[in-house]
């Protein structure tokens, strides 16, 4: 499936026009820079060092062989990307699915990530899914909200899991049910069989929510 066009549009472009998309490797270089931050400065992720745009691109080409890979940007810009990947790789795990959102500092607080991952749960339920998890390092209140207003519950706590600048850092596991267990499943469908007018749809709608939020002044994460 091609990559589909930036829709959503809202009629105050000094307010910051939002439109979501398919993330494209060119993207590359913008959405590391996006990411590197969380990575020198924070214990979001458990990564040491910021990956290139190389490195990027190749995380992009992968992802987007089974799952969705989607930028939002404002007013022409990538200021955030979402995406899933495996939950683990061994092939009983093939109906759960990790989520990951990194929103720039100056994107933050208007709906973005809300928004991004509202259209990758769509997307995911489609693609034959049954369960959706997240991966939150502890303390991240706005993290665990985020998800609890999207229907993820806590699940498990790791404690000590994960040593970074100097600390030993505990994780939360959220996770969210998308269909009641079943047997035997489906294997899950490749993003890119989607319909793509489907895929534009669902892209083209939480656009428009997210600039109508905005347009109203009543900003959500």
């Amino acid at each position: 499936m091609g990559t589909s066009s930036c829709s959503g549009s809202m009629s105050n472009p000094g307010k910051g026009v939002c439109c979501i998309r398919q993330a494209r490797p060119e993207d590359a270089a913008v959405l590391a820079g996006i990411y590197a931050p969380y990575v020198r400065d924070t214990a979001i992720t458990f990564e040491y060092d910021p990956p290139d745009a190389a490195e990027f691109a190749r995380r992009i080409r992968k992802t987007q062989e089974q799952f969705p890979y989607l930028v939002c940007e404002v007013d022409g810009k990538p200021q955030a990307y979402a995406y899933a990947s495996h939950f683990h790789e061994r092939a009983a795990f093939q109906w759960d699915a990790e989520l990951s959102v990194y929103v720039a500092a100056c994107a933050q607080q208007r709906g973005i990530g809300r928004a991004l991952y509202t259209c990758l749960i769509a997307f995911l339920q489609e693609q034959g899914y049954s369960t959706l998890y997240a991966l939150i390092t502890v303390p991240n209140d706005n993290s665990e909200r985020l998800h609890a207003k999207l229907g993820f519950e806590r699940a498990a706590l790791y404690p000590r899991t994960g040593y970074k600048f100097g600390q030993w850092r505990d994780m939360i596991v959220m996770e969210k049910r998308l269909s009641p267990p079943f047997a035997p499943p489906e294997p899950p469908h490749a993003f890119s069989t989607l319909p793509a007018a489907f895929v534009e749809n669902v892209l083209r709608e939480e656009a428009a929510k997210c600039n109508a939020k905005t347009e109203a002044g009543n900003p959500q994460r």
